[in-house]
């Protein structure tokens, strides 16, 4: 049998663990420039806030009785972190399928202890990290998942999906794998809830929607056609990119924000023991801006040999930005992309560019300051200034990062 253990409304929930004052309050977190709703409370939900919705477009009178915070990745990314420990300590496999998302194998566990032991998991992560969650489970992933959606209507948060009866009152469009677009075409033809779908003739929702829905439905039936995965599988690349808080103009602006994109992209590919073999910058100005001269630039430039030195990628990233930039336009957002991923133990010369015996330590020694300090402890001048920069996202409603930086450490008195 395999679980789903989901933190409710995660990010509100995040922000509400260091900050008492917001629990029972209407909470929105929003997106990157403090554009979008991308998390809500039950109670920001009851007033009508939508997820996606753009804050502006929210009325002025609910507006005021909101809670709004920007988005605190770094406090969400340790809370999940922790989150997946405990579950770790308690089930034989974990899968982390989201940030706030995991998977659980319930092997070696008697049938008749499941929904104990789902529920020790849950007071546990609410004791231990303030995060509360709901536990699904059944015999396939697309069953945990459903069993998590109807947990989320009862009193005890756990739900265990051992029937087809339980598939009987669960709407299609509810699905896990089920869009839209296939839920309206599946209800017109009379295929309403789950159940519906789990009977439905194969042969015809093969042919006429494919191998994903067919999985869809052998899983609905209680044959798993995922297996849970421990590991992450391997990237083919890893990619980082912004919107501007505002619009930038000069080179310098530009360059010195691609090269931050750089120096996190290396950071994520190190710490999965990559190299990248390419690098792919692009620029784009705002298509949104009614009147305004457009600009969408996009290249890339293959390393002379896999590597995970960010001065190479540094190097490379910036010469990319210098030959797409034209002064006139105004940029409003980049990003840096690396490319040709392999093992950093896969290693292919060069027959006439030996490899520095520096990187690799000096490139240890930059990971270590920046875990054990702060990341920009240690960095590249070409993505720092004394000043704020014009490109930073706008983040006007940031709560602090409670537990990953020491001068924003809760202090009590």
């Amino acid at each position: 049998m395999i679980g789903l253990i989901d933190g409710n409304n995660f990010y509100a929930s995040c922000e509400r663990v260091f900050d008492p004052s917001l629990r029972g309050q209407p909470v929105v977190v929003l997106s990157n420039n403090d554009g979008c709703a991308i998390a809500r409370s039950d109670e920001a939900k009851a007033l009508g806030v939508k997820m996606g919705q753009p804050i502006h477009e929210v009325p002025t009178p609910i507006r005021r009785q909101l809670k709004v915070r920007s988005a605190n990745f770094a406090l969400y990314g340790d809370l999940s972190g922790r989150v997946v420990s405990i579950l770790r300590d308690l089930f034989p496999t974990v899968e982390v399928y989201s940030i706030d998302e995991s998977f659980v194998a319930f092997d070696g566990i008697a049938p008749e202890h499941r929904v104990r032991v789902a529920t020790e998991a849950r007071a546990r992560i609410l004791k231990w990290t303030g995060i509360p969650c709901c536990v699904g489970i059944g015999s396939t992933k697309t069953l945990a998942k459903l069993g998590n959606k109807r947990a989320k209507r009862t009193t005890t948060g756990v739900e265990e999906v051992i029937g087809q009866a339980q598939l009987a009152d669960f709407p299609v469009e509810d699905i896990w794998g089920v869009g839209r677009k296939w839920a309206t075409k599946l209800e017109a033809e009379g295929l309403l809830t789950a159940s519906d779908l789990a009977r439905a003739s194969s042969d015809t929702l093969r042919a006429r929607y494919g191998v994903v829905l067919a999985r869809t439905q052998r899983e609905l039936q209680g044959i798993a056609c995922a297996e849970l995965e421990e590991s992450e599988p391997d990237r083919r690349q890893i990619v980082v990119s912004r919107s501007f808080g505002r619009e930038v103009v000069d080179l310098d602006d530009l360059s010195q924000a691609v090269a931050t994109f750089a120096v996190l992209a290396c950071e994520k590919l190190r710490g999965r023991s990559l190299q990248a073999g390419g690098v792919w910058v692009w620029m784009n100005t705002n298509p949104f801006k009614t009147g305004a001269k457009q600009y969408h630039p996009s290249k890339a430039l293959q390393l002379i040999a896999p590597s995970s030195d960010t001065r190479e990628v540094l190097a490379l990233a910036q010469a990319l930005v210098r030959s797409m930039h034209r002064q006139g336009y105004s940029y409003k957002k980049a990003g840096v992309g690396l490319l040709d991923l392999v093992h950093g133990d896969t290693h292919q010369g060069d027959l006439f560019a030996g490899l520095d015996p520096r990187s690799a330590k000096l490139m240890a020694v930059l990971d270590q300051t920046n875990r054990r300090f702060g990341r920009g402890t240690m960095g590249f001048a070409s993505a720092h200034r004394p000043s704020p920069a014009q490109w930073r996202m706008r983040q006007e409603h940031l709560s602090p990062s409670y537990t990953t930086r020491w001068d924003q450490l809760l202090k009590v008195r």
